[in-house]
């Protein structure tokens, strides 16, 4: 039985750049394209590890990632030519960056970036998605490569967004006034205005925000970014209504449908948020339902793949749920919820080491999470040990490391302290649980006991016959002189002597 999960309400906020811009890499993370209108058929790629789909969903779309600026308006062609390609050696690395990102393998994207920008120093498509792995690698360098891509295009929006929002992670202050003097220099950009809008709405400025970013829909009317950010603000400042508005008319638009069609049916970061806010209605079928096209848009789309996988696991569907969860943390190796979960579908399929060192990362990154706490006391509890009482073989698989007893102390251990840390007045069954503990361990003991073989005699007393010898024999003594028998009372009397 599973209880309620604590997961960050945050999350929302947490999207940053990678979740925000529909052209950039993260946001278009199956592109295996090149940057640029005039890509070219990608390069060989050797094979990768892929992390499957939820079942039901085709393969995710190939698209490219454009280098178009947000200002342009549908159906209108740029004034000045597009920034230009990378050279033939870089795009083939560069390629292949991409198709390592999109299989999850971002060590390896990230090798194949540092060659293009190697092989093409005045890439800047390759030093901007370089940049982008590092963020989720949360490696130093990010900074420094969406500056490199900055300094080779000055207006490469991409760059100017991620490096906004991975200065809005450390200080808002900071993002505020690298984009609001950014939006000083270009004025007609859609995506800066939206970036700035975002940040708006992460300081609470929920006014200037929904100013900002239905200012960038003038500019760009078609500018589908800038929409999800007035339904993610309103969401934020807990307006749901207005925000499932907004959605309806990313998703779904309204009636006539021919006049007022969706603006974008399947934008990844919509369904996401949709989904969050009928999840939190109570309308688990379809929630459900919008983060599986949230992941099969976007497969590094973490809060989706996080989300739908918790539901897999209260639905008893483990073995669904766990190749959505390794590819959660494979792009996004620091995530709680990814592991917390992952631990738990391994708990679930029997993989009871794997399971156990996913819980020893939780904690090592933060032992105040109640649910790491329960968690660990169901697999305590209900894995099968080693060393099962009374011998015998052992449980295949089994969880090894402690003996019996000592396991299922360590659930009570574990259950105790989760309720000493879950929310006061939450409802769950950790009281059920540890009864189950206390009837289990004595349960062991007795077994124990019952297998035990006889204690050894106690040793004997000195002079005191040990239990079980022969009585000693007794030595033979001199027997009593026998005195004179008395004649019997009809004898005759004996004749006197003279």
């Amino acid at each position: 039985m599973r209880t309620a999960r604590w997961f960050s309400r945050g999350a929302i906020s947490g999207l940053r750049s990678s979740a925000l811009f529909a052209f950039a890499l993260a946001a278009a993370p199956i592109a295996l394209a090149a940057c640029g209108d005039d890509a070219k058929t990608p390069a060989k790629v050797a094979p990768q590890p892929t992390f499957a789909m939820p079942t039901g969903q085709g393969p995710p779309p190939i698209i490219g990632i454009s280098d178009k600026p947000s200002s342009i308006r549908p159906g209108e062609v740029p004034d000045a030519p597009l920034p230009g390609a990378m050279n033939a050696t870089a795009l083939g690395a560069y390629n292949q960056g991409l198709a390592a990102f999109a299989n999850g393998d971002l060590t390896a994207a990230k090798l194949f970036f540092k060659q293009a920008a190697d092989s093409d120093p005045k890439a800047h498509q390759a030093f901007y998605s370089l940049a982008v792995v590092e963020e989720r690698l949360k490696d130093s360098g990010a900074g420094s490569n969406y500056q490199q891509a900055l300094s080779l295009v000055p207006d490469y929006e991409p760059a100017i967004i991620g490096y906004a929002m991975l200065q809005a992670a450390k200080n808002l202050n900071e993002a505020d006034r690298f984009l609001t003097e950014k939006r000083g220099q270009m004025p007609k950009s859609a995506a800066v205005a939206a970036a700035l809008a975002e940040v708006k709405s992460l300081q609470r400025d929920t006014g200037s925000a929904q100013r900002l970013a239905q200012e960038a829909l003038k500019l760009n009317p078609d500018y589908r970014p800038a929409m999800v950010i007035i339904a993610r603000d309103h969401f934020r400042n807990r307006r749901l209504d207005l925000a499932l508005y907004a959605l309806q008319a990313i998703l779904d638009g309204f009636e006539p449908v021919d006049q007022n069609p969706p603006r974008d049916r399947d934008n990844p970061e919509a369904l996401l948020l949709r989904g969050l806010i009928w999840k939190e209605q109570g309308l688990r079928a379809q929630s459900m339902d919008e983060f599986r096209k949230a992941v099969a848009r976007r497969p590094d789309l973490v809060e989706a793949r996080v989300q739908l996988a918790t539901f897999l696991l209260e639905s008893g569907g483990a073995e669904e749920a766990r190749p959505v969860l390794e590819g959660a943390v494979h792009f996004d190796a620091d995530n709680l919820a990814a592991h917390l979960n992952l631990a738990d579908c391994y708990r679930l399929l029997g993989m009871y080491t794997e399971a156990k060192k996913e819980f020893d990362w939780v904690l090592s990154r933060d032992q105040s999470l109640p649910q790491v706490h329960y968690d660990l006391g169901l697999l305590y509890l209900f894995a099968p040990n080693c060393t099962p009482v009374g011998g015998g073989a052992p449980a295949n698989p089994c969880f090894s490391g402690l003996t019996p007893l000592a396991q299922v102390q360590e659930a009570t251990k574990e259950l105790k302290k989760f309720q000493d840390l879950r929310q006061k007045g939450e409802s769950d069954d950790s009281d059920e649980l540890l009864n189950r503990a206390k009837l289990k361990e004595g349960e062991i003991v007795a077994a124990q006991q019952a297998a035990a073989p006889p204690p050894p005699p106690p040793p004997a007393e000195s002079g005191t016959p040990a239990a079980g010898s022969a009585a000693p024999t007794a030595a033979p003594t001199a027997a009593p002189t026998a005195a004179p028998a008395s004649p019997p009372a009809d004898a005759p009397a004996p004749a006197p002597t003279n």
